[in-house]
């Protein structure tokens, strides 16, 4: 069974027992999380699209919280002579889904 959830903005595809990376979310390593804004179930060949969202929740456990690589922002005025290099590191909560409920 698949499916796709709004964590905190971000569509993510997710099974069971999966590892992902979501926004960083409160909460400890070791935490149990509930989300229910499930978008869509994939379910043997069996497609629910919600509208806009299912009935059900998804439960996962925080396993770390951490920081993804440097993601670098030029900016540049032509023929100005002015340029500029910005960076920063996306903070990420990294969570294992532990169980998939859906509600009929």
């Amino acid at each position: 069974m698949s499916v796709i959830v709004d964590f905190a903005g971000s569509q993510i595809k997710v099974d069971k027992n999966s590892i992902v990376n979501i926004p960083l979310q409160k909460g400890e390593p070791g935490d149990i999380i509930e989300f229910d804004k499930i978008l869509l179930i994939d379910e043997n060949d069996d497609v629910k699209v919600g509208n806009p969202y299912l009935n059900g929740s998804i439960k996962a456990k925080i396993i770390e919280h951490g920081r993804d690589e440097k993601i670098l922002v030029f900016h540049k005025k032509r023929r100005k002579g002015y340029r500029k290099l910005n960076g920063h590191r996306q903070k990420y909560t990294q969570v294992e889904i532990t169980e998939i409920i859906i509600n009929n």
